[in-house]
């Protein structure tokens, strides 16, 4: 067995700060559900331009463009007094859009971000697209974007009335998404698969 024993507490984020620093992981109800290898260069690659895309929209407006490594506490209230020995839900999305600048801590978010993208890599797609989806979904993200550089396709899901993710639309390589909570906002994905 690994070096948590299965009748181990579950992980919490102050365990998690010891750890060496370059190491990380993700982890939802104290479990660990991701410890993946850096990204590919073709991963990278869609990161930065999508930031690109994202940040020049936002530069000089309310919202802030975030991009990975950054912890995000999904369940946690930047209002309310916690501490990281009761945290055991945070993920490292690729990038995340965050309007309440308040939920912008010292070295991680506190809070659901109003946008999520996440890029799918072969390691990840099944985390990504069922616990993270459903995690997102659970903690009030308004649009989730899922990235498949593989076949150069963007899922995108939006929060509907109900509280679920409804998904929107599958966009190609060739396409312009709209981005729903600014209408004036669209990214042409050919700025982004190269």
């Amino acid at each position: 067995m690994g070096s948590r024993e299965k009748e181990q507490a579950p992980m919490t984020y102050k365990e998690y700060a010891t750890w060496p620093e370059g190491k990380r992981c993700e982890v939802l109800d104290g479990n660990i559900i991701s410890m993946a290898p850096s990204p590919t260069p073709e991963h990278q690659s869609i990161s930065l331009q999508l930031s690109i895309e994202f940040g020049m929209y936002f530069r000089g407006k309310d919202c802030r463009v975030l991009a990975a490594p950054i912890d995000v506490y999904l369940f946690e209230d930047h209002r309310k007094g916690w501490m990281d020995e009761n945290v055991r839900n945070w993920v490292c999305p690729d990038l995340v859009v965050i309007c309440d600048k308040n939920k912008i801590q010292k070295n991680r978010i506190v809070g659901a971000p109003d946008l999520v993208i996440e890029i799918l890599s072969p390691a990840t797609a099944k985390i990504d697209r069922m616990d993270k989806r459903i995690a997102y979904e659970r903690a009030g993200v308004k649009e989730y974007w899922i990235v498949d550089p593989a076949n150069q396709v963007v899922e995108v899901y939006l929060r509907e009335k109900t509280g679920k993710f409804e998904l929107r639309g599958v966009y190609s390589r060739d396409d312009t998404i709209p981005v729903h909570g600014w209408e004036d906002l669209f990214i042409d994905l050919r700025n982004i698969f190269e």
